[in-house]
């Protein structure tokens, strides 16, 4: 099997390479998704978090106030790292889930989206590791658009983050977004051709294809070993 790492930052059209995969039938396990699904009520994040930061950040019907909570944590970068600690466990194992679940229906190739893919040492895990990167001052723009927001409120939630530039060191394969949707598909094309290649012999062990493969041969090494002594 082979896992694609896909990261990127706020605002840079990372999502949108995600929903350029789906749409070419590659499948996508979503770290944000299942963020999300470790956050609902009675859950075991759940639990940590309304123990750390308080009833406050609950609406009503006792679900986590998802827009209160990032306000909270992007405003202060301790109280960040408190809740990327208690959700960490959590959303390994349902990241963790996702996959065996892939590699049970036989996908030989999926993506891995994780905003914190970097921060959450999960790099080591992912080959090719994809990075959706754009230039600081479309990156601000484009976030202020789309959210609304102040300059200064958009400014902390991308200092929140590792930098693009840094990322864009750490990745094997760049897609510049600083143009237009039609650009940035045109890019993608030629990344997907890349990741759609034939599994090396060691992705292919790691398939449940190779793992099938593995056992006829054991299964018959076990038979000529019988029938020779």
């Amino acid at each position: 099997m082979r896992i694609v790492g896909l990261t990127g930052g706020i605002a840079s059209g990372k999502s949108t390479v995600s929903n350029f995969f789906k749409l070419h039938g590659v499948p996508v396990v979503d770290a944000d998704l299942v963020a999300r699904d470790v956050l609902k009520k009675g859950t075991g994040g759940w639990k940590k978090v309304v123990a750390a930061f308080g009833e406050d950040v609950l609406l009503d019907n006792g679900e986590v106030d998802r827009a209160k909570l990032g306000h909270i944590v992007f405003s202060d970068p301790d109280k960040r790292q408190l809740l990327n600690r208690l959700l960490a466990p959590y959303i390994s194992s349902g990241i963790f889930w996702e996959i065996l679940k892939l590699w049970m229906k036989g996908y030989k190739v999926i993506v891995l989206d994780i905003p914190l893919l970097f921060e959450a040492k999960m790099d080591k895990w992912t080959k090719p590791i994809i990075v959706v990167w754009v230039d600081p001052e479309t990156q601000l723009q484009r976030l202020m658009e789309r959210d609304r927001t102040s300059v200064e409120e958009a400014k902390n939630r991308i200092q929140a983050q590792m930098p693009l530039d840094l990322k864009k060191t750490k990745a094997d394969i760049v897609i510049d977004n600083t143009g237009s949707r039609e650009e940035l598909n045109e890019r993608f094309q030629r990344v997907l051709t890349h990741v759609s290649k034939p599994l090396t012999w060691s992705e292919f062990a790691l398939s449940r294809q190779g793992a099938f493969v593995a056992s006829i041969l054991v299964f018959v090494g076990v038979i000529i070993c019988r029938k020779t002594l």
